[in-house]
């Protein structure tokens, strides 16, 4: 039994902790296994696949779990992927990795950067790039699967790993589920997943107990006008006008509708409209992103912003028939919220092997994940973030030294082997312990 503080919970004991020789021998087949991970990182990262696009990363995966005796079953969602591994009576777990890419150019000058090129939903020719660090994931979680294999003495129960696609667009999980995911496979008692962090020093892991990553939806607003010559201003009404007093409007949500403890991000990410210098048109279109983490806060924020676009339109003077149209997407994403009990029991397992220091709390933010989905099932999740910067360049960021590139960014580079080995350390001991074989 080791003993550790977790904030909130004071001194508690690790139970049922391995013992340090057991941890060595884990660090030690980590380190075994690191060039085969290293090489498959740098083919991932060198490969990437956009969203719905994902059949070689997803045949790939399959393949290194069919080689290790899962039994596999792809094209479950789409290009989504469901190993089972079963080893006796216990509880089911499951593993979730993301497997889709951005449409960004790369600019890190990695000797593996991606150079790859494809043709987005919209029709659009656009370079690739995992700039989400989705080839770590999936890169930790094929050593996972490896570590849990060879350590199958050890533990008992069910493993279900899935490759989900389409993370990016917010439709992987609900393609998965919607396909049968807990209902033609294993029904897990848990959920675990990682996702790394641009922010945090490699070599750490992060975690947030609730409300870890928000709801995220998309919001389409036409605003009509009657147009006429930018000379003569009275005899029109002027959609420009209308929709910037309706972008301002939208702004009164967050700081007068909401409690300010309740975070709320209502962002007017684009607005277009008009031809020509002297030309007042007939229509302008905004595109929102809304974030939130409670439902009922996401419905007060959806029907707020109808509400007050409807009622300035009205304001404005426009007849009943010609009101704008706001259209919530049919592309959102549910906010992640990881179970407190297991949050709990999962820094307690990993706290005694990775050092107390390397696991931290820390802050939910309004980014979105559909990994959310999975809990919403009413199974306790938890999602980690894993480190994966060079630890002097968080510290020089800390100092105002220097400015960390982002998740997204055409920058951004993990790096590799501190970032893996301790994410494939973190989730081989979290399964160990929710297997019961800690």
């Amino acid at each position: 039994m080791a003993a550790f503080f977790a904030p909130g919970l004071g001194w508690a004991q690790v139970s049922g902790s391995q013992s340090p020789a057991d941890d060595a021998a884990i660090e030690s087949g980590i380190e075994s296994d690191y060039a085969y991970l290293e090489k498959l990182y740098t083919h991932l990262h060198a490969h990437p696949e956009l969203s719905f696009q994902e059949a070689e990363t997803a045949a790939r995966m399959a393949s290194e779990l069919g080689e290790l005796g899962f039994d596999v079953t792809p094209d479950v969602g789409g290009h989504g992927l469901v190993g089972v591994f079963k080893n006796g009576p216990g509880p089911t777990l499951l593993i979730r990795a993301d497997m889709d890419a951005l449409p960004v150019k790369e600019m890190t000058g990695k000797p593996y950067a991606s150079t790859v090129t494809a043709v987005e939903q919209n029709g659009q020719d656009v370079h690739v790039m995992h700039a989400c660090g989705h080839d770590v994931h999936m890169t930790v979680f094929v050593g996972t699967a490896r570590r849990l294999v060879a350590l199958r003495d050890q533990w008992s129960g069910t493993l279900v790993m899935i490759g989900q696609p389409a993370e990016e667009r917010g439709a992987g999980a609900k393609a998965m589920i919607s396909d049968g995911l807990f209902e033609r496979f294993p029904r897990p008692d848990y959920n675990i997943a990682l996702h790394v962090s641009s922010s945090l020093a490699a070599g750490k892991l992060a975690y947030v107990s609730g409300y870890a990553l928000a709801n995220v939806d998309s919001v389409d607003i036409a605003v009509h006008g009657i147009g006429g010559h930018g000379a003569y201003p009275h005899a029109t009404k002027d959609p420009v006008v209308l929709a910037s007093q309706i972008v301002m409007g939208l702004q009164t949500i967050a700081s007068r509708e909401v409690d300010p403890q309740d975070p709320v991000v209502v962002t007017v990410g684009s607005i277009h409209g008009g031809t020509k210098h002297n030309i007042i048109g007939d229509r302008v279109d905004l595109q929102l992103t809304v974030r939130s983490y409670s439902d009922a806060t996401r419905n007060r924020v959806l029907a707020a912003i109808e509400r007050i676009t409807k009622n300035t339109a009205l304001a404005f003077g426009l007849p009943s028939d010609r009101l704008p149209e706001v259209v919530v997407k049919d592309e959102f994403t549910p906010s992640t919220y990881n179970d407190p009990d297991l949050t709990a029991r999962l820094v307690a397992a990993l706290s005694g092997p990775l050092g107390a220091e390397n696991v931290l709390e820390t802050q939910p933010v309004m980014g979105g994940e559909d990994f959310g989905r999975y809990g919403r099932e009413g199974i306790p999740s938890v999602i980690f973030w894993l480190g994966a910067v060079e630890p002097e360049k968080v510290e020089a960021a800390a100092r105002g030294e220097i400015s960390l590139p982002s998740l997204h960014s055409p920058f951004f580079a993990p790096l590799p082997e501190p970032t893996i080995k301790t994410g494939v350390e973190a989730m081989t001991h979290a399964a160990l312990d929710l297997f019961g074989g800690e």
